[in-house]
């Protein structure tokens, strides 16, 4: 049997994966949530009916309050005047920024700590899944607090300290499937024959992780989401004027009695977009499991 024998296909075809996706009506749903959030954020300039920085004078009601939803405002006004649908919108951007980018870094972190420490083993594994083990010690939400406060918030720093908590799953993943890979007889050929590590590691280790990969990034985007709207509320996340989500709810929720849609609306946002990404991660995962083919 040849190497190339060995090593199966092991990504399914993309137009596969569609149909397998379109057959589940909760990926079918999540699908059209993530695409009706990414069509806003892109096309916010020409969605929202008004600029969200302004504050108007007729915004506010006579004592000084938000106004309720109506046929201006569609999602009625914050504490100073503005709209809040297109803040919304423009918030939108920022969570998906936040969540693609910090989800892409932390990805790419834990795919190399994992793959070198699961190909390499020795004191290179000792090293990366010692540190890897530490970082896993400390609560993510508690150590992204305390990096965004040694920081100065911005929507980049933001996302980098989100990826710096973030990647320590995917690596432990990743090194334990690398681990089991590493001692499979189609890679000791190619040891013999002479093949470098990189190389190895690149062409036949990497792409029978790619669906693990592909499960954890998908999945990954909701958790960034929600720690980003986190952080936010708690004030060390995106800072105004800057829209997000959750500094949307931070600023305004000492009016969350008197005017509870400028807390439900924007924590809705965040829930049906997580959940949405949940859903379609975990339909993906199915899907890519060899071990749950045939079971759907």
């Amino acid at each position: 049997m040849t190497v190339l024998e060995s090593s199966p296909e092991v990504l399914p075809q993309t137009q596969s994966i569609l149909s397998r996706l379109l057959r589940r009506p909760l990926a079918i749903f999540g699908l059209a949530v993530i695409a009706i959030v990414v069509i806003a954020a892109v096309f916010a300039p020409w969605i929202v009916p008004h600029d969200p920085h302004e504050q108007f004078f007729e915004g506010l009601s006579i004592e000084g309050a938000p106004l309720p939803p109506d046929s201006t405002f569609w999602f009625g006004t914050d504490l100073v005047g503005r709209d809040l649908f297109s803040r919304l919108i423009y918030g939108a951007r920022t969570s998906l920024i936040i969540g693609v980018v910090a989800n892409g870094i932390a990805v790419l972190i834990g795919s190399m700590v994992g793959i070198t420490a699961g190909y390499f083993g020795g004191w290179v594994e000792a090293v990366l899944m010692r540190f890897t083990d530490l970082m896993m010690a400390f609560p993510a939400l508690l150590l992204a607090i305390v990096l965004a406060a040694i920081f100065t918030p911005s929507l980049w720093i933001v996302a980098l300290v989100i990826a710096m908590v973030n990647w320590v799953q995917i690596a432990r993943v990743l090194y334990t499937e690398t681990r089991a890979l590493a001692e499979r007889d189609f890679i000791q050929a190619e040891r013999a024959m002479g093949a470098g590590a990189l190389r190895i590691m690149l062409r036949h280790i990497l792409p029978h992780l790619v669906s693990t990969i592909i499960v954890w990034a998908t999945l990954g985007i909701a958790t960034t989401v929600l720690l980003e709207a986190t952080l936010s509320f708690l004030g060390i996340g995106v800072q105004p004027p800057t829209p997000s989500w959750g500094n949307i709810i931070f600023e305004n929720q000492t009016y969350f009695s008197s005017a509870p849609w400028l807390v439900f609306i924007p924590g809705a946002a965040i829930l049906l977009l997580t959940l949405a990404f949940n859903l379609v991660g975990d339909a993906m995962r199915d899907i890519l499991d060899p071990t749950q083919q045939g079971h759907h």
